[in-house]
């Protein structure tokens, strides 16, 4: 990943400028177009057959996702090498065909074609940082909508949970919570004490699966029950257990079958209780609620496995929350359910490639304003100060235009394809069918049109100079 991360631009740079020919009108070397067309090819070829290969939603395992992953990386890494000799091939097929567009433009497309050792390497640069940018963005937008189909929520919304701490350290950690949620009501979630497993039997009732695991069983009081309906009218028995689910079938009983460790082995206990069936006020909240009583009188010794600020009372704020986490420290783990949140880690990335992609369209026409050949035709004409603006507008936008198209186009491609490996399911669960997601075309063209807009726009502004005429110095405008 470092060698891909680190090591292909510059060398898809380096490639560029070194297929760049020296001469104002020699062709680029055919082995290096040659070289080029076969990079290209092995690219798509290997992303291609990855995204084939990594088509179906079935389950993947993490080595082999991960492995997958990196040979279509590797293989856009290819792609985007092939590309850097069509920079100066490109640039001198433009240089020759420019003869009929307007003077200022025309001069513009030949002076960045003329010298093309200097230019090249600086398109090259836009069109890298446009390509990576763009093909983060496309897989970014792919596994964002993923992740949020998958995302299951852990808690209502708005409700904190307190959790991961030791027997010995509830009490503490329930004094903390008051401490810093004053006359808040604390619900408290109980599981049994030791490994045992709890499987479920509701005739005619289907809860939802987690994760592949058994649907969620709650164990405590009438707090606790209140905060998983959001009613508080919701009925409560200390005998009967409540099935909380979008299901409208009529709940009757539920026979909970539970497998406990005991030094002679595991010791299977079977009881039927009473069930009733009620409707959550999130439909992402479902499972089974058993009294506490009930399985006490079974002979389980019951700890607490959570605390929970009920949103119906009090929601909890993120500062509230990061002063309850700095006063648990590594006591226990606090969590506010706030929905999905869609990463954005990668705008970050994306930012400074397209920062890198500016400066590279930027820099393209190089540091020889005084003393281009262009410039000199138009000053003998005897060009204005705003013609000669509008030259240094046209190459530079031209620069930047050449580097984001070729830039768009490869990172396009390599976002599509690359998007099949990036949303593969590494989990047992059954795997969750791939979602459409939201290109981000609008993003791209304002990127494509918008780069050398604004590059043109700086090279417009920025002072013209001086130049060299019949042996005088002749000043021009600031």
């Amino acid at each position: 990943m470092l060698i891909v991360i680190l090591g292909a631009p510059g060398a898809f740079v380096v490639f560029a400028a070194r297929s760049a020919p020296d001469d104002r009108h020699g062709p680029v070397l055919w082995h290096y177009l040659v070289l080029g067309t076969l990079l290209t090819v092995i690219g798509l070829v290997v992303m291609g057959l990855t995204a084939w290969y990594t088509h179906e939603d079935v389950h993947y395992d993490d080595f082999g996702s991960a492995m997958t992953f990196l040979a279509a990386m590797l293989g856009g890494t290819l792609f985007l090498l092939g590309l850097g000799p069509f920079i100066p091939w490109l640039l001198g097929v433009l240089g020759r065909h420019a003869v009929r567009l307007p003077p200022p433009i025309r001069l513009a497309v030949r002076d960045v074609a003329g010298n093309r050792t200097r230019t090249a390497p600086a398109i090259a640069t836009a069109l890298i940082s446009t390509a990576l940018a763009i093909a983060l963005m496309i897989i970014s937008f792919a596994t964002t909508a993923q992740k949020r189909v998958k995302y299951h929520p852990e808690a209502r919304s708005g409700a904190l949970l307190v959790r991961e701490f030791s027997t010995n350290e509830a009490a503490a950690v329930h004094a903390a919570i008051r401490h810093e949620l004053p006359g808040v009501p604390i619900v408290q979630s109980y599981r049994e004490h030791g490994p045992a497993e709890i499987e479920l039997e509701i005739p005619n009732v289907e809860l939802p699966f987690r994760d592949g695991m058994a649907p969620d069983t709650y164990v405590g009081d009438q707090a606790l029950l209140r905060y998983l309906t959001g009613d508080p009218a919701t009925p409560y028995d200390e005998n009967t257990a409540v099935v909380v689910t979008t299901d409208e079938s009529k709940v009757v009983t539920a026979t909970l079958l539970i497998q406990h460790d005991s030094v002679g082995g595991r010791r299977p206990v079977s009881k039927t209780i009473p069930a009733i069936g009620v409707s959550p006020t999130e439909p992402d909240v479902q499972g089974l609620f058993i009294p506490a009583k009930v399985m006490r009188d079974l002979g389980y010794q019951l700890e607490q496995t959570a605390l929970i600020v009920d949103p119906s009372s009090h929601r909890t704020s993120a500062a509230e929350q990061e002063r309850i986490g700095r006063r648990l420290g590594d006591a226990a783990v606090t969590y506010v359910e706030r929905g999905f949140q869609a990463p954005a880690g990668w705008i970050v990335f994306a930012t400074v490639l397209i920062a890198i992609a500016f400066y590279g369209a930027l820099i393209a026409p190089g540091r020889t304003a005084a003393t281009s050949r262009s410039r000199r035709v138009l000053l003998r004409t005897g060009a204005s100060t705003a013609a000669l603006r509008l030259f240094s507008a046209c190459r530079t936008g031209f620069s930047a235009a050449c580097g984001t198209a070729l830039g768009a186009v490869a990172g396009c491609s390599i976002g599509l394809l690359l998007a099949w490996p990036a949303t593969t399911s590494s989990g047992w669960e059954d795997s969750t069918p791939r979602v459409a997601f939201d290109t981000p075309w609008l993003t791209i063209s304002a990127l494509v049109a918008g780069l050398p807009i604004l590059t043109a726009a700086i090279a417009a502004l920025a002072p013209t100079g001086t130049t060299t005429r019949s042996g005088a110095t002749e000043k021009t405008s600031h």
